[in-house]
Parts: C-alpha cells; structure tokens; sequence
C-alpha cells in the first residue's frame, strides 16, 4: 500500500486541480491520499465526486493545513477526519480566509505605493481556484505577471519576505486554537514539518495539552536522522506518526512527479484510522 498525507491542490498553492491529483495519484501507483489545502477543506469533495464517478479505487482521506504564526515561527497544523460541518471548525476557516484578504488587499497598496507596482486583488484572485486560499505563490506571480519582477523567484526575493517594505503579517490563530478546534471538530490534529520549527520539541508537548495527537515525521524536507528523531518523539508522548509530500507541483526538473515519492510506512494509515475510532469512541 502506497500513502500520500500531504497533498495540496489549485484551491490553495497547487498547481493541480483535485481531478488531475486524483489522475496523477493513479500515476504514481498510490492507494490512500489526503488533501490538505491551506486553510479550506473545497477540494475534497470535488475529488471525492470524481473517485466515485470514474470508479476509481483510490482512498480519499479529508485533511487540512491550518497555518499559524507563532513567535516568529511558521507554525502549520495538519487536521484529518474532522467534522468539516463543525461550526467551530466553519468559523477557524473563515477567520483564516479573511485574514489571508485582508494581507492582500494591504499588500497590493503597499506595492502601488512604495514600488509602483500597479495589481488589482482580481488579478491574484483569478490565480486560485474559486474561494480558494490566497497565498504568497499568487502575489508572486502577479507581481511578475504585473512586469514588476522578471521572475516569480525574483518577486519572492524582493517582496514576499520580512525584510520588503511591502511586507505585511498575516494575522492568524495560534497553533494551540487550530489544535484545539480540529480536535473538537472530531479530527486529528497532527504538527506538520516540524523541522521547520527550532521549538518542534517543546512546543510539541505544549499543543498535547489542546489536543495535539500526531506528529509528521515523514516529509520531503527530513532527512533519515529528523524521522527517526520525530517518530521517537512521537512514541514518548504516546502521539501517532504521519507523513507525505507535500505535493505542490510536478517539479521543473524533467517533469520527475514528486508525490508519493517519499517513503511513508503502511502501517501509518492503520494508525490513522484506529485514532480516529478511538476519537468518536470516546
């Protein structure tokens, strides 16, 4: 059994639609996948529709990557199983959606005004599949798309970055909410690329207190030795063990497809369910 529980699609900073992820799935010979977009959950059924509309044998798990800020630190919080009709859940999207607006709209003035870099909100709009989650990618790309940068890369050095004077904090939940209002929500609130996160290991035992139950030790980014330090982790706390891609796009190079390329055990999926029967036990 081949597992991919990273996965984004063009309703966040994909650039696949749920459909061609579903295709390119097939590709790479995977058996259970999960979507997890920023911020919204739109993609799922979508893809969910297709799975049973082709007949297509492929698992299809719900998931979501809440991203937070966090003492300086980007903090994302992977979510699987939950009830997406939860109206705590509904209202955590919705704030992060409107404050992914809001950095927009304050962006856009900012570029117009200290860059002369003329872009309406429609034109990053348009980037993202509808009532997706504007993102960093996309004002990239409208800045280059604008003639402001010759290059997405370009745009990213120049502005998508703390040290612009275009630069603008989203304003987001904390980590310990999103960890908190997935786990009433009924799902499983799992630490994404903790690597990324100098205080992975204390903050780690922190978000347990709200609810925390899985740590992603298996990602493109970690190294052998930051799996095992990650799953051993996991094991101390008593918290499952996830992994995935962290799929965004085929890559540039020789069109090599990077989902499901990274080794995620088996065993994971089982886990993953046998936690979520625990939850709606409980």
């Amino acid at each position: 059994m081949k597992i991919d529980l990273h996965i984004h699609t063009t309703y966040s900073d994909g650039m696949l639609n749920p459909e061609q992820i579903v295709d390119t799935a097939l590709e790479c010979e995977l058996d259970v996948i999960a979507l997890t977009d920023h911020d919204n959950v739109l993609s799922y059924d979508i893809a969910h529709n297709y799975v049973k509309e082709k007949n297509i044998d492929l698992e299809i798990i719900s998931g979501v990557e809440i991203n937070t800020i966090y003492k300086g630190y980007e903090v994302h919080i992977l979510g699987y199983l939950m009830d997406k009709q939860n109206s705590q859940f509904i209202d955590l999207i919705n704030f992060q959606q409107k404050a992914r607006i809001e950095q927009t709209h304050k962006i856009i003035e900012l570029l117009a005004k200290k860059q002369g870099i003329k872009i309406k909100f429609e034109d990053i709009q348009k980037l993202v599949a509808p009532k997706g989650s504007i993102g960093r990618p996309h004002i990239a790309r409208a800045i280059t798309n604008a003639g402001g940068t010759a290059s997405v890369i370009e745009a990213y050095s120049k502005f998508i970055n703390n040290k612009s004077d275009v630069y603008v904090e989203r304003k987001t939940v904390s980590p310990h909410d999103a960890v908190e209002i997935i786990s009433e929500a009924g799902g499983i609130p799992v630490f994404a690329h903790p690597i990324d996160v100098d205080i992975a290991d204390k903050l780690t035992v922190e978000l347990m207190n709200y609810g925390l139950r899985g740590i992603e030790a298996y990602h493109r980014k970690h190294s052998p030795a930051a799996v095992e330090h990650f799953s051993s982790l996991a094991e101390q706390y008593g918290l499952i063990v996830t992994g995935g891609s962290d799929f965004h796009a085929p890559s540039m190079n020789h069109g090599v497809i990077l989902m499901g390329k990274n080794f995620v055990p088996e065993s994971i999926y089982d886990n993953l369910l046998r936690e979520k029967k625990r939850i709606d036990i409980a």
